[in-house]
Order: C-alpha cells, then structure tokens, then sequence
C-alpha cells in the first residue's frame, strides 16, 4: 500500500497510517469490498510495529471506514454519502481552525478575520 510516513512529524504513526488509508477511501482510490493488506505484511512494509498498524486499524473499524473478518482479514466497508459528506466538514473544520489560530498568532482580532473570511467567500 502506498503511504508515506513520516518519524520526525508530531502526529502519531498510527493516525497517519489511519489518515492516509482514510483519505484513499474519501477519494476512491480504495473501493468497498477491497482487502487491505494484512497488519503484518503492511507492518512490515511501513517498517512499523505491527501493534501499530493494528491500532489503526481498529480506529478505522470504530468509525466505520473498514470491516475486520476474523481470519479472512480488513476490508473497505461500505461508506455512504452522509459519512463521506461528514468527514468532509470535519476536515474542513479542521482548516478553519488552524487557519483562526494562525491568523490570531499574527494578530489578527475577530472582526478581521471575519472580514477577511467574507472578502474571500465574495471572490470564490
């Protein structure tokens, strides 16, 4: 599987590894029904522990973006436009926040921010 890791960031492994197979899932790149590769074997891969890979995978298991078959292995579940919609304004929300708090380290006070926001809204 094609994910990048990356050892020096703040985030933890798991939640890339988590992140990155989610985000193939949003896009299509990974379609309902396909198998992911065994915890071991994308362990392995990434050159992580497999303890790892398995937390990430519960995680996504817990928000409904795989299915885990006992001894046949991970797959993508089904994921309906309402979950792919809301993920989207998670994400989304996500941006908006670190935008805020960015703009807010530069100094900016709600009313600009605001402003801004709106001058951007009106060109988009």
């Amino acid at each position: 599987m094609d994910l990048i890791i990356n050892h020096s960031s703040m985030q933890p492994i798991y939640e890339q590894i988590s992140g990155q197979i989610k985000e193939k899932i949003l896009k299509g790149d990974l379609k309902e029904g396909a198998n992911l590769p065994s915890v071991r074997t994308l362990a392995k891969e990434l050159r992580v522990s497999a303890l790892t890979v398995k937390k990430s995978y519960d995680t996504l298991e817990q928000e409904g973006f795989i299915i885990t078959i006992h001894g046949k292995g991970s797959f993508i579940a089904s994921t309906g436009p309402e979950q792919m919609m809301e993920e989207k304004r998670k994400e989304i929300e996500n941006e908006f926040e670190h935008t805020i708090r960015k703009a807010k380290s530069c100094g900016m006070n709600h009313k600009e921010i605001d402003e801004l926001f709106h001058i951007i809204l009106e060109d988009s």
